[in-house]
Formats: structure tokens, sequence, C-alpha cells
């Protein structure tokens, strides 16, 4: 991704690094928030509960996320057994994550078009680089909000998924914690263009939604 920016122009380099660190830095508080609402401080009491993106990056999951469009942030830190809802409070705080990336991005695409910026094609070559930024910051949240929801740990759709099996098949939550991994290795190798499909899919109904196409 940044060498595809570099030789497109390299002042691309700075709003799409600052549309990377909020996304991540947004989607880790709100997992934050989604716990301490229900009564735990775990988050707050390791200083994740705030919107400074800095405390919730993970460096190394920086670095690949600006050089090849793939990373992580810093894992926020809950406590299941302090929240209110005992069955459905690590769902709620594994969902707000994606949530907050959809929140992000009709944020960014409300701006675009009070801004007066109507063009979705050719984005890339725009000479503002206000413009650039809120595109970036709507295609980059879109990828983390569909992606996130995958339901293959460590992914936030992991959480939700091990609330409907319950307790009940606990060995099989078991097998996907060990085998996790390489299932999303494998799901990021053979289902590129699967991804890459939802992800323009839901581009397009949001652009329409906005009067952009």
């Amino acid at each position: 991704m940044l060498f595809q920016l570099l030789n497109i122009n390299p002042l691309l380099i700075l709003p799409w690094l600052l549309a990377v660190i909020l996304a991540i830095g947004w989607h880790e508080f709100a997992h934050a928030l989604a716990a301490y609402w229900q009564g735990d401080d775990t988050a707050q009491a390791s200083g994740r509960l705030t919107m400074n993106p800095l405390a919730h990056i993970d460096w190394l999951g920086l670095v690949l996320l600006v050089f090849i469009g793939f990373g992580w942030g810093k894992p926020t830190p809950f406590n299941p057994y302090n929240l209110k809802y005992k069955k459905w409070g690590s769902a709620l705080v594994s969902v707000a994550g994606p949530l907050s990336n959809l929140i992000m991005v009709v944020i960014a695409l409300t701006a675009y078009k009070i801004l007066g910026f109507y063009d979705i094609i050719n984005w890339l070559q725009a000479g503002n680089l206000l413009e650039i930024f809120l595109m970036f910051v709507v295609q980059l949240n879109v990828m983390l909000f569909v992606f996130n929801l995958i339901p293959v740990p460590p992914l936030d759709g992991s959480k939700i998924l091990y609330t409907f099996l319950g307790a009940k098949h606990q060995a099989t939550i078991l097998k996907l914690e060990f085998y996790g991994p390489w299932i999303l290795l494998g799901i990021l190798l053979v289902g590129e263009k699967a991804l890459s499909a939802i992800i323009a899919h839901i581009l397009v109904l949001l652009y329409t939604l906005f009067g952009l196409i």
C-alpha cells in the first residue's frame, strides 16, 4: 500500500498514515468504552479508556497496515466477569469495535458531502489532501468493519460467535482458538477476492445513500 502511494504521490503517505492511526485508535477506544459502560474498569486502569490513538497502537501492526494494508491495534483488555451483562457482555464489547468503524465512515462521508467533494472515482489524484484523507478514512474503516466481523479468532467476530455457541460448545471454541490464526491466514489467501467484493458492495451502497453516485 505504501509503495503504491509513493508511486502516485509521496504526500499521500501523510493522510494515509493519519487515517490508519485514527481508525485503529477509535476502534480500540470503542472496545474500552463498551466494557466501561458495563462496569469493567480494566481498560481504564490500563490507560486505554482514551481517545488518544497512540495509546492503542501496536507498532508492528501499524507498520504492516501502513505497508501492506493489513494490520492490527493493541488488544483492549477487559474482564468478562466484571461485565453487567454476563451472557452478551463480551459480544457487546467486541461488536463495539466494528460499529465504531461504521460510525467513522458515516462521519467522514457526511463531511465529504458538506465540503462539496463529489469525485469518488478519481479522488486519489485530487490535489486536496483533506478530500483524500476523508476517502482514506471511509475505505479503511469499511475494510476494518468487514474484516473484524469475520468469526475467526482473534477477530471481534469470534467473540460474537462464542456467545451464540455458549458453554455447551466449549470444545469447538477451544479448537477455533487453536486453529484460528491458520484459518484466518487461509481466508486471507483464498478469500481475498470475496472480501474485496463485499467491501466494494458496501462502499457502493454507502456512496449511493449519500448521493455520491
